[in-house]
């Protein structure tokens, strides 16, 4: 028995190491287009699976759907036959290894919605054969891996580390970041067993540094911790963000001024809520397991309540800014700039837009938005907003009561915007720099 792990094993690292290891990426949105390119970069075949139509169509073309990532070296690839995006799952079953990135999100009650990836498991565990490896990226609660994945697996009396290798390891994708991605961050592995650990630690070694943990749970509560850490922080600057305007101080300034401290003190920045697809969501994937072990998470619960709560913030400040000017909030013009979670990506997943829209709608006013990086809102589970962005100009502008800042994008001329407009509320520092016009400022 021992022998036959052992082929099987070593024929998988073989193939591995001579690059010609299948690998399959479920899920081609932020994290799993841009994993297909690393590994097409270091020379692996590679196919993409993903339920959009729409996604494999236009990877067909050679045209990307995410504005930041470019697939020129996937369309290079497919052209010589080391790539192809598919809908077709069948095609598992000719992989050597298989990388799951698929959506975790949250229910309305803020329990793990874990049906994308239960659905993915169990197309999966029809197209299992010896010898493959299968990892984990998406984000969810210690235990899932194990609990969830590998009774799905394991049928047919296959077992892992014996038929088959099962890892997780996190995703650590920054949409936008320019200065880290998956080939220079380093990746967190942990196995069900060591020959799963060391399959897959074989596999994103040919990318990155490897830095291998005991168990999955370890691994999985190590991306839990990273964003559970913003989250807390973020919302420890938040809370102080509405004291500071109390107190008639800019706690912007005096962040600045504690980030120069060379020793410990790391700088997080306030903002209209969270957003994206981990910060907002992850947390909560750990509050909920914890409720296992009847263990009541209250700081992160707390945290979460205060990043949850800023949007609110945010419409109060527009309506005190407006009600200082002779003008109420109910039939005001208002202009959201930036629908965007973060600045300079197309990714508008969970953003504080949403909430802050509907708000100002519910309460009377009019409001349009402006993103240059996302043309069109289309519907969310939470949301259903059917507009597009308006084009900037100095007429726009000054027809308007307000604009509010929601993403600072460096496609704006904040100058010349703050020159044009009435009324500018800016939740983002990103009028930091101007000195003219001061007057039309209100930080929120």
């Amino acid at each position: 028995m021992e022998e036959h792990i052992d082929n099987l094993k070593e024929k998988l690292l073989a193939k591995i190491e001579n690059r010609t290891a299948v690998v399959a990426i479920i899920g081609l949105g932020y994290v799993g287009l841009p994993l297909a390119i690393h590994f097409v970069g270091k020379g692996f075949p590679v196919v993409g699976f993903d339920l959009d139509g729409n996604k494999i169509d236009k990877l067909h073309r050679g045209t990307s759907y995410i504005k930041h990532v470019s697939i020129e070296p996937l369309t290079k690839a497919m052209s010589e036959a080391r790539f192809d995006a598919t809908e077709d799952f069948s095609r598992l079953a000719a992989a050597d290894c298989i990388v799951i990135c698929v959506p975790t999100p949250l229910t309305e009650t803020l329990d793990p919605d874990l049906k994308y990836l239960i659905q993915t498991a169990d197309t999966a565990a029809a197209h299992v054969r010896q010898g493959q490896l299968i990892v984990l990226e998406s984000t969810t609660y210690p235990g899932t891996t194990e609990e969830l994945l590998l009774p799905r697996l394991a049928v047919d009396g296959r077992r892992a580390g014996r038929d088959f290798f099962l890892a997780f390891s996190p995703e650590r994708e920054d949409p936008g970041n320019t200065k880290f991605n998956a080939g220079n961050t380093p990746k967190i592995v942990g196995g069900v067993t060591p020959n799963c650990l060391e399959a897959a630690s074989e596999l994103y070694s040919t990318i990155t540094r490897v830095v291998p943990v005991s168990t999955t749970r370890a691994a999985e509560l190590t991306k839990l911790l990273e964003n559970t850490f913003r989250s807390v922080n973020i919302a420890l600057v938040n809370e102080l963000k509405v004291l500071a305007h109390k107190m008639g101080i800019d706690i912007f300034e005096v962040i600045e001024a504690a980030a120069t401290k060379p020793f410990g003190y790391t700088p997080f920045y306030p903002g209209p809520g969270l957003g994206g697809h981990c910060i907002p969501i992850d947390p909560f994937y750990l509050s909920w397991k914890a409720r296992e072990y009847d263990f009541a998470t209250r700081f992160i619960q707390l945290a979460g309540e205060i990043n949850v709560s800023m949007p609110t913030y945010v419409v109060q400040r527009t309506q005190e800014a407006l009600n200082n000017r002779q003008l109420s909030l109910k039939g005001s013009s208002l202009l959201i700039l930036g629908m965007a979670y973060k600045k300079n990506v197309d990714d508008d997943r969970e953003s504080p837009g949403y909430v802050v829209m509907k708000m100002l709608i519910d309460a009377g006013a009019a409001v349009m938005y402006n993103d240059p990086w996302i043309p069109n809102l289309k519907p969310t589970r939470k949301h259903n907003f059917t507009m597009e962005s308006i084009p900037l100009s100095a007429q726009l502008l000054a027809s308007i009561d307000a604009v509010i800042i929601i993403t600072d994008h460096d496609d704006y001329d904040y100058k010349w915007i703050v020159q044009q407009a009435p009324l500018v509320i800016d939740t983002r520092n990103a009028t930091r720099n101007l000195t003219n016009n001061r007057e039309k400022i209100i930080k929120a």
